[in-house]
């Protein structure tokens, strides 16, 4: 079966039951209570999630943080990563006391690195198979593409919003699918149609507080979530701590 039947045959899978569901209560946790809170909670399971950010904001350490928390909680777990190999990963995660070896080798974590080739065609065909490789891993609780900043910058808009349309159809089963992309990776008026599309955002930004620049991250939605009153929380990362939320003494000092 070539690759548009494949992508054909997606819809009729997505409908078929794939047994009983019991993942419905599931929150994907970062594991810190602070972030968390800042989160509403927690992910539900289920939500369609982007997280985006300017460049060295933190998007791949709260993925990281998230794939932790997750595990904490015996959830399984999948990451397609274009920025690192599983290698460089582990030793990325563990240098922030965020230790995923064992999780690995048991099949609770799983990591795929994603290599891309130059050529828009080339790049329209890897994100087929990339919807094909989520698919096929919904009967994870959490499934993580960092980033899909490669492939959105070259392909259509249109091909974008289906890309998250067919996401979206996979979280239907109650899997997690958080989506993580640069701010500049899509035109304005289509990152909001596909912020619309998600049922929960997060943005990361770098802001000068007097003489420093601050890591921030806000909660723009979540699905179920009501909107909490210090939705947005600085924060730095710190080696062999992992992310830390820092107090209004801290970040003013």
């Amino acid at each position: 079966m070539d690759t548009k039947d494949k992508l054909n045959n997606l819809d009729s899978e997505q409908g078929q039951a794939i047994g009983e569901w019991n993942k419905a209560l599931k929150i994907m946790s970062t594991g810190n209570t602070d972030i968390d809170k800042t989160m509403g909670g927690g992910i539900p399971a289920g939500s369609l999630t982007l997280i985006d950010g300017h460049s060295d904001a933190g998007k791949s350490v709260l993925s990281q943080q998230i794939i932790w928390g997750s595990l904490q909680k015996q959830s399984t777990v999948t990451l397609f990563t274009t920025e690192n190999t599983v290698r460089s990963l582990v030793a990325q995660m563990s240098s922030l006391n965020l230790d995923v070896l064992d999780p690995l080798l048991l099949d609770y974590l799983r990591i795929y690195p994603v290599r891309l080739m130059e050529g828009k065609d080339n790049i329209k065909h890897a994100l087929d198979n990339l919807l094909i490789s989520i698919s096929h891993e919904q009967d994870r609780d959490l499934v993580i593409v960092d980033s899909l900043t490669p492939f959105v910058t070259h392909i259509s808009p249109n091909e974008a919003i289906v890309f998250f349309s067919k996401c979206k159809g996979i979280c239907g089963h109650g899997t997690t699918i958080i989506l993580v992309v640069h701010s500049y990776a899509c035109e304005d008026n289509i990152f909001s149609h596909i912020e619309s599309m998600c049922d929960a955002h997060f943005r990361l930004h770098i802001d000068e507080e007097g003489d420093k620049l601050q890591k921030k991250l806000e909660m723009t939605k979540v699905r179920g979530s009501k909107r909490v009153k210090d939705n947005v929380v600085s924060f730095e990362v710190e080696s062999g701590l992992g992310m830390k939320v820092l107090t209004w003494s801290k970040v003013t000092a």
